[in-house]
Protein backbone atom coordinates (compact mmCIF):
# COMPACT_ATOMS: atom_id res chain seq x y z
CA UNK A 1 0.00 0.00 0.00
CA UNK A 2 1.16 3.45 -0.98
CA UNK A 3 2.07 6.15 2.15
CA UNK A 4 -0.60 8.22 0.11
CA UNK A 5 -3.34 5.87 0.42
CA UNK A 6 -2.10 4.35 4.31
CA UNK A 7 -2.85 8.38 5.03
CA UNK A 8 -6.26 8.29 3.11
CA UNK A 9 -7.55 5.34 5.13
CA UNK A 10 -6.52 6.89 8.65
CA UNK A 11 -7.54 9.92 7.83
CA UNK A 12 -11.03 8.28 6.36
CA UNK A 13 -10.79 5.70 9.97
CA UNK A 14 -10.74 8.98 11.96
CA UNK A 15 -13.27 10.54 10.20
CA UNK A 16 -15.32 7.46 11.52
CA UNK A 17 -13.85 7.58 15.09
CA UNK A 18 -11.01 5.76 14.92
CA UNK A 19 -7.49 6.34 14.26
CA UNK A 20 -4.73 7.69 16.37
CA UNK A 21 -2.51 5.90 18.64
CA UNK A 22 -3.49 2.65 20.98
CA UNK A 23 -6.28 2.30 18.10
CA UNK A 24 -5.14 -1.74 17.75
CA UNK A 25 -7.51 -3.21 20.40
CA UNK A 26 -5.85 -6.70 20.12
CA UNK A 27 -2.51 -7.43 22.45
CA UNK A 28 0.26 -8.89 21.39
CA UNK A 29 -1.07 -9.27 17.58
CA UNK A 30 2.77 -8.80 16.43
CA UNK A 31 3.28 -12.70 18.53
CA UNK A 32 6.28 -10.89 20.49
CA UNK A 33 5.32 -12.19 23.93
CA UNK A 34 5.02 -16.05 24.79
CA UNK A 35 5.80 -16.33 28.93
CA UNK A 36 4.15 -19.69 28.82
CA UNK A 37 6.69 -20.94 26.46
CA UNK A 38 8.11 -20.84 22.62
CA UNK A 39 6.66 -24.35 21.53
CA UNK A 40 3.64 -26.44 23.11
CA UNK A 41 3.12 -30.01 21.14
CA UNK A 42 0.11 -32.52 21.24
CA UNK A 43 -2.43 -29.97 21.06
CA UNK A 44 -5.89 -30.74 20.17
CA UNK A 45 -8.04 -32.60 22.54
CA UNK A 46 -8.35 -29.26 25.02
CA UNK A 47 -8.72 -26.07 24.51
CA UNK A 48 -6.12 -23.20 26.44
CA UNK A 49 -3.64 -20.65 26.57
CA UNK A 50 -0.38 -22.22 24.49
CA UNK A 51 2.63 -19.98 23.57
CA UNK A 52 2.30 -16.53 22.12
CA UNK A 53 0.29 -14.63 25.02
CA UNK A 54 -3.82 -13.71 24.93
CA UNK A 55 -4.00 -16.12 21.99
CA UNK A 56 -6.59 -19.00 23.10
CA UNK A 57 -6.83 -22.13 21.39
CA UNK A 58 -11.01 -23.31 21.29
CA UNK A 59 -12.31 -27.08 20.33
CA UNK A 60 -15.57 -27.97 19.56
CA UNK A 61 -17.98 -29.97 21.86
CA UNK A 62 -17.30 -33.28 19.35
CA UNK A 63 -13.80 -34.65 19.83
CA UNK A 64 -11.56 -34.42 16.84
CA UNK A 65 -8.69 -36.68 16.21
CA UNK A 66 -6.50 -33.76 14.96
CA UNK A 67 -3.46 -32.81 16.65
CA UNK A 68 -0.98 -30.03 16.13
CA UNK A 69 2.06 -28.44 17.35
CA UNK A 70 2.22 -24.26 18.37
CA UNK A 71 5.07 -22.50 17.84
CA UNK A 72 6.43 -18.98 18.05
CA UNK A 73 8.05 -18.85 14.84
CA UNK A 74 10.82 -16.41 13.09
CA UNK A 75 9.10 -16.85 9.78
CA UNK A 76 7.60 -13.44 9.57
CA UNK A 77 6.75 -10.71 6.90
CA UNK A 78 8.74 -7.54 6.27
CA UNK A 79 8.57 -5.42 9.62
CA UNK A 80 7.72 -8.34 11.91
CA UNK A 81 10.26 -10.24 13.70
CA UNK A 82 7.80 -13.75 15.12
CA UNK A 83 4.64 -15.30 14.10
CA UNK A 84 2.00 -17.80 15.35
CA UNK A 85 2.96 -21.60 13.93
CA UNK A 86 0.67 -24.43 13.70
CA UNK A 87 1.74 -27.44 12.58
CA UNK A 88 -0.59 -30.07 11.85
CA UNK A 89 0.70 -33.46 13.40
CA UNK A 90 -2.58 -35.83 13.12
CA UNK A 91 -4.87 -35.64 10.56
CA UNK A 92 -9.09 -35.93 11.08
CA UNK A 93 -10.40 -36.46 7.72
CA UNK A 94 -13.60 -38.04 9.47
CA UNK A 95 -15.22 -34.84 10.94
CA UNK A 96 -18.10 -35.11 13.52
CA UNK A 97 -20.57 -32.01 13.56
CA UNK A 98 -19.71 -30.73 16.41
CA UNK A 99 -16.39 -30.44 15.48
CA UNK A 100 -14.06 -27.05 15.87
CA UNK A 101 -11.03 -25.38 16.02
CA UNK A 102 -10.48 -21.80 17.00
CA UNK A 103 -7.55 -19.74 17.10
CA UNK A 104 -8.47 -16.39 18.94
CA UNK A 105 -8.85 -13.39 21.24
CA UNK A 106 -11.17 -12.68 23.81
CA UNK A 107 -11.37 -8.80 25.19
CA UNK A 108 -13.08 -6.89 28.15
CA UNK A 109 -15.95 -4.84 27.50
CA UNK A 110 -14.16 -1.92 29.02
CA UNK A 111 -11.73 -1.95 26.29
CA UNK A 112 -14.28 -2.41 23.51
CA UNK A 113 -16.28 0.86 24.40
CA UNK A 114 -14.50 2.71 21.33
CA UNK A 115 -17.16 1.44 19.20
CA UNK A 116 -20.27 2.40 20.33
CA UNK A 117 -21.39 -1.07 19.55
CA UNK A 118 -24.98 -1.02 20.26
CA UNK A 119 -25.68 2.79 19.88
CA UNK A 120 -26.93 5.23 16.84
CA UNK A 121 -23.33 6.24 16.52
CA UNK A 122 -21.67 2.67 16.47
CA UNK A 123 -18.21 2.39 15.02
CA UNK A 124 -17.34 0.17 11.78
CA UNK A 125 -14.64 -2.71 12.53
CA UNK A 126 -11.49 -3.06 10.61
CA UNK A 127 -9.53 -6.39 10.54
CA UNK A 128 -6.00 -6.73 8.98
CA UNK A 129 -2.91 -9.57 9.29
CA UNK A 130 -0.64 -11.23 7.63
CA UNK A 131 -0.75 -14.93 7.01
CA UNK A 132 0.62 -17.89 5.21
CA UNK A 133 0.81 -21.72 5.28
CA UNK A 134 2.29 -24.54 3.33
CA UNK A 135 -0.99 -24.50 0.26
CA UNK A 136 -3.86 -22.76 -0.45
CA UNK A 137 -6.38 -22.22 1.67
CA UNK A 138 -9.77 -21.25 3.15
CA UNK A 139 -10.61 -19.81 6.51
CA UNK A 140 -12.73 -17.75 8.38
CA UNK A 141 -12.47 -14.75 10.43
CA UNK A 142 -15.03 -14.28 13.28
CA UNK A 143 -16.53 -11.12 15.18
CA UNK A 144 -18.39 -12.56 18.02
CA UNK A 145 -20.41 -10.11 20.68
CA UNK A 146 -20.52 -12.44 23.28
CA UNK A 147 -23.15 -10.47 25.65
CA UNK A 148 -25.79 -10.41 23.35
CA UNK A 149 -25.13 -13.30 21.34
CA UNK A 150 -23.99 -11.42 18.12
CA UNK A 151 -21.83 -12.63 15.28
CA UNK A 152 -20.84 -11.74 11.77
CA UNK A 153 -17.80 -13.72 9.65
CA UNK A 154 -15.72 -13.62 6.67
CA UNK A 155 -13.35 -15.85 4.31
CA UNK A 156 -9.74 -14.98 3.30
CA UNK A 157 -7.00 -17.03 1.56
CA UNK A 158 -4.09 -18.10 2.20
CA UNK A 159 -0.82 -18.73 -0.07
CA UNK A 160 2.46 -20.25 0.47
CA UNK A 161 3.62 -16.42 0.54
CA UNK A 162 3.08 -13.28 3.15
CA UNK A 163 -0.06 -12.28 2.69
CA UNK A 164 -2.07 -9.14 4.36
CA UNK A 165 -5.74 -9.54 4.42
CA UNK A 166 -8.20 -6.68 5.43
CA UNK A 167 -11.40 -7.03 6.45
CA UNK A 168 -13.98 -4.92 6.81
CA UNK A 169 -16.79 -5.12 9.21
CA UNK A 170 -20.03 -3.18 9.50
CA UNK A 171 -20.81 -0.75 12.79
CA UNK A 172 -23.75 -2.93 14.51
CA UNK A 173 -26.38 -0.82 16.26
CA UNK A 174 -27.93 -3.90 18.18
CA UNK A 175 -26.40 -5.04 21.49
CA UNK A 176 -24.04 -2.42 23.39
CA UNK A 177 -21.13 -4.07 25.33
CA UNK A 178 -20.56 -4.50 29.29
CA UNK A 179 -18.57 -2.14 30.23
CA UNK A 180 -16.73 -4.28 32.45
CA UNK A 181 -13.26 -6.40 32.86
CA UNK A 182 -15.30 -9.54 31.96
CA UNK A 183 -15.58 -11.12 28.35
CA UNK A 184 -17.64 -9.38 26.34
CA UNK A 185 -15.72 -9.60 22.84
CA UNK A 186 -14.31 -12.28 20.77
CA UNK A 187 -11.89 -12.53 17.38
CA UNK A 188 -11.68 -15.54 16.26
CA UNK A 189 -9.77 -17.35 12.78
CA UNK A 190 -11.85 -20.48 12.54
CA UNK A 191 -9.91 -23.40 10.84
CA UNK A 192 -11.66 -26.55 10.97
CA UNK A 193 -15.23 -27.17 11.52
CA UNK A 194 -17.77 -29.65 11.06
CA UNK A 195 -21.12 -29.66 9.15
CA UNK A 196 -22.70 -27.45 12.38
CA UNK A 197 -20.99 -24.58 11.68
CA UNK A 198 -20.85 -25.11 7.60
CA UNK A 199 -24.10 -26.34 6.23
CA UNK A 200 -25.43 -22.83 5.94
CA UNK A 201 -24.73 -19.53 4.74
CA UNK A 202 -21.96 -17.48 5.87
CA UNK A 203 -23.18 -14.53 7.49
CA UNK A 204 -20.76 -12.00 6.18
CA UNK A 205 -22.74 -8.81 5.39
CA UNK A 206 -24.37 -7.35 8.77
CA UNK A 207 -24.67 -8.37 12.23
CA UNK A 208 -26.83 -10.46 12.99
CA UNK A 209 -28.32 -13.02 15.94
CA UNK A 210 -25.35 -16.04 16.29
CA UNK A 211 -26.53 -19.04 14.26
CA UNK A 212 -24.48 -22.10 14.12
CA UNK A 213 -24.65 -23.35 10.93
CA UNK A 214 -23.75 -19.98 9.04
CA UNK A 215 -20.64 -19.18 11.23
CA UNK A 216 -18.62 -20.78 8.62
CA UNK A 217 -20.73 -21.53 5.77
CA UNK A 218 -19.25 -24.02 2.86
CA UNK A 219 -16.20 -24.05 0.93
CA UNK A 220 -13.38 -23.80 3.53
CA UNK A 221 -10.73 -26.08 4.65
CA UNK A 222 -10.09 -28.02 7.45
CA UNK A 223 -6.36 -27.34 8.46
CA UNK A 224 -6.31 -30.85 9.79
CA UNK A 225 -6.68 -32.39 6.34
CA UNK A 226 -3.39 -33.25 6.45
CA UNK A 227 0.04 -33.45 8.60
CA UNK A 228 1.50 -31.64 6.05
CA UNK A 229 -0.77 -28.52 6.50
CA UNK A 230 0.91 -25.16 8.05
CA UNK A 231 -0.43 -21.38 9.02
CA UNK A 232 1.06 -18.95 9.94
CA UNK A 233 -0.29 -15.96 11.44
CA UNK A 234 1.35 -12.14 12.55
CA UNK A 235 0.13 -8.41 12.89
CA UNK A 236 -3.35 -8.87 13.83
CA UNK A 237 -5.06 -5.27 14.71
CA UNK A 238 -8.71 -4.49 14.92
CA UNK A 239 -9.56 -1.37 14.89
CA UNK A 240 -12.40 1.54 14.58
CA UNK A 241 -13.10 2.55 11.25
CA UNK A 242 -13.62 1.58 7.40
CA UNK A 243 -10.54 0.63 6.19
CA UNK A 244 -7.57 -0.98 7.67
CA UNK A 245 -4.33 0.97 8.35
CA UNK A 246 -0.78 -0.03 8.66
CA UNK A 247 -0.09 -2.27 11.82
CA UNK A 248 0.81 -0.42 15.44
CA UNK A 249 3.71 -1.15 16.37
CA UNK A 250 4.25 -0.51 19.91
CA UNK A 251 7.54 -1.00 22.15
CA UNK A 252 8.23 -4.37 23.99
CA UNK A 253 7.92 -3.59 27.11
CA UNK A 254 4.45 -1.79 26.59
CA UNK A 255 3.13 -5.21 24.81
CA UNK A 256 4.49 -7.51 28.09
CA UNK A 257 2.78 -5.46 30.88
CA UNK A 258 -0.49 -5.66 28.43
CA UNK A 259 -0.14 -9.17 28.39
CA UNK A 260 0.57 -9.19 32.42
CA UNK A 261 -2.72 -7.99 33.22
CA UNK A 262 -3.75 -11.88 32.35
CA UNK A 263 -0.89 -13.69 32.73
CA UNK A 264 2.64 -13.23 34.64
CA UNK A 265 5.04 -16.25 34.73
CA UNK A 266 7.54 -16.56 37.44
CA UNK A 267 10.77 -18.32 36.39
CA UNK A 268 12.18 -20.33 33.86
CA UNK A 269 14.90 -18.01 33.48
CA UNK A 270 17.80 -19.12 35.85
CA UNK A 271 18.35 -20.88 39.08
CA UNK A 272 17.15 -19.64 42.52
CA UNK A 273 14.36 -16.82 41.14
CA UNK A 274 12.44 -14.94 43.68
CA UNK A 275 8.99 -15.41 43.59
CA UNK A 276 7.33 -14.39 46.85
CA UNK A 277 8.15 -13.00 50.44
CA UNK A 278 6.37 -13.65 53.96
CA UNK A 279 6.84 -15.46 57.13
CA UNK A 280 6.21 -18.60 58.53
CA UNK A 281 2.86 -19.43 60.33
CA UNK A 282 4.20 -23.12 61.64
CA UNK A 283 6.82 -25.29 60.75
CA UNK A 284 4.45 -26.72 58.07
CA UNK A 285 3.01 -23.29 56.79
CA UNK A 286 4.00 -20.25 55.00
CA UNK A 287 2.43 -17.64 54.35
CA UNK A 288 3.65 -15.49 51.83
CA UNK A 289 2.67 -12.60 49.57
CA UNK A 290 3.76 -11.99 45.26
CA UNK A 291 3.76 -8.38 44.22
CA UNK A 292 2.40 -8.15 41.26
CA UNK A 293 4.71 -5.77 38.57
CA UNK A 294 1.50 -5.02 37.15
CA UNK A 295 -2.56 -5.53 38.61
CA UNK A 296 -4.24 -8.54 37.36
CA UNK A 297 -7.23 -8.38 35.47
CA UNK A 298 -8.79 -9.93 38.59
CA UNK A 299 -7.57 -12.40 41.27
CA UNK A 300 -5.57 -14.88 39.76
CA UNK A 301 -5.10 -18.30 39.91
CA UNK A 302 -2.31 -20.11 40.51
CA UNK A 303 0.13 -23.11 39.04
CA UNK A 304 3.54 -24.42 39.85
CA UNK A 305 6.14 -26.74 38.32
CA UNK A 306 9.14 -28.09 39.18
CA UNK A 307 10.23 -27.49 42.96
CA UNK A 308 9.96 -24.37 44.61
CA UNK A 309 11.31 -23.81 48.27
CA UNK A 310 10.91 -21.89 51.31
CA UNK A 311 14.12 -20.32 53.16
CA UNK A 312 14.68 -18.39 56.19
CA UNK A 313 18.55 -18.13 54.84
CA UNK A 314 19.40 -20.97 57.20
CA UNK A 315 16.74 -23.83 56.68
CA UNK A 316 15.48 -24.27 53.06
CA UNK A 317 12.55 -27.09 52.44
CA UNK A 318 10.74 -28.31 49.51
CA UNK A 319 7.53 -27.25 49.24
CA UNK A 320 4.95 -29.98 48.71
CA UNK A 321 1.92 -27.54 47.21
CA UNK A 322 0.51 -24.34 47.60
CA UNK A 323 -3.21 -22.71 47.95
CA UNK A 324 -4.25 -19.66 47.03
CA UNK A 325 -5.77 -17.31 49.88
CA UNK A 326 -8.56 -15.30 48.10
CA UNK A 327 -9.93 -13.68 50.79
CA UNK A 328 -6.31 -12.04 51.67
CA UNK A 329 -5.30 -11.57 47.89
CA UNK A 330 -6.10 -8.49 46.00
CA UNK A 331 -5.26 -8.05 41.85
CA UNK A 332 -1.91 -6.39 42.99
CA UNK A 333 -0.93 -8.37 46.04
CA UNK A 334 -1.64 -12.26 45.86
CA UNK A 335 -1.71 -14.36 48.98
CA UNK A 336 -1.08 -18.02 49.25
CA UNK A 337 0.30 -20.52 51.42
CA UNK A 338 3.14 -22.73 51.02
CA UNK A 339 2.53 -26.35 52.84
CA UNK A 340 6.08 -27.69 53.45
CA UNK A 341 7.98 -29.07 56.53
CA UNK A 342 10.84 -28.32 59.33
CA UNK A 343 10.60 -24.75 59.13
CA UNK A 344 10.26 -22.51 62.58
CA UNK A 345 7.67 -20.94 63.08
CA UNK A 346 7.67 -16.62 63.07
CA UNK A 347 10.51 -16.46 60.93
CA UNK A 348 10.95 -14.28 57.92
CA UNK A 349 11.25 -16.41 54.62
CA UNK A 350 11.13 -15.89 50.83
CA UNK A 351 10.17 -18.54 48.29
CA UNK A 352 12.84 -19.43 45.30
CA UNK A 353 13.22 -21.98 42.54
CA UNK A 354 15.53 -24.62 43.44
CA UNK A 355 18.58 -24.75 41.19
CA UNK A 356 17.12 -25.18 37.58
CA UNK A 357 15.52 -23.46 35.00
CA UNK A 358 12.74 -25.54 34.43
CA UNK A 359 11.29 -24.05 37.78
CA UNK A 360 8.37 -21.72 36.85
CA UNK A 361 4.89 -20.61 38.79
CA UNK A 362 2.23 -19.32 36.29
CA UNK A 363 -0.62 -16.61 38.06
CA UNK A 364 -3.34 -16.65 35.47
CA UNK A 365 -6.05 -14.10 35.13
CA UNK A 366 -7.53 -14.79 31.42
CA UNK A 367 -10.81 -14.64 29.84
Amino acid sequence: MSKAAELANLIGNINAGGGGVNRNVIINGAMNVAQRGTSSTGLGASGGYFVCDRWRSSKGGDASAGRFTMAQDSSAPEGFANSMKLDCTTADTSIAAGEFLLRGQRSEGQNMQTFAKGTSSAKPFAVSFYVKGNASATYVCELADQDNGRQISKTFNVTTDWTRVELNFPADTTGALDDDNAKSFELFFILHAGSNYTSGTINSSSWASSTDANRVGSGTTSFFDSTDRTCFLTGVQLEVGQNATEFEHEPFERTLTKCQRYCQVVGGEAAYNQLAFGFNFSSSRSDVKYIAPTPFRTIPSLSTSGQWDVTDGNTSSDISSFALATAQSSSYLVEFQANTSGQTANRFVRVESENSTDVTATFDSEL
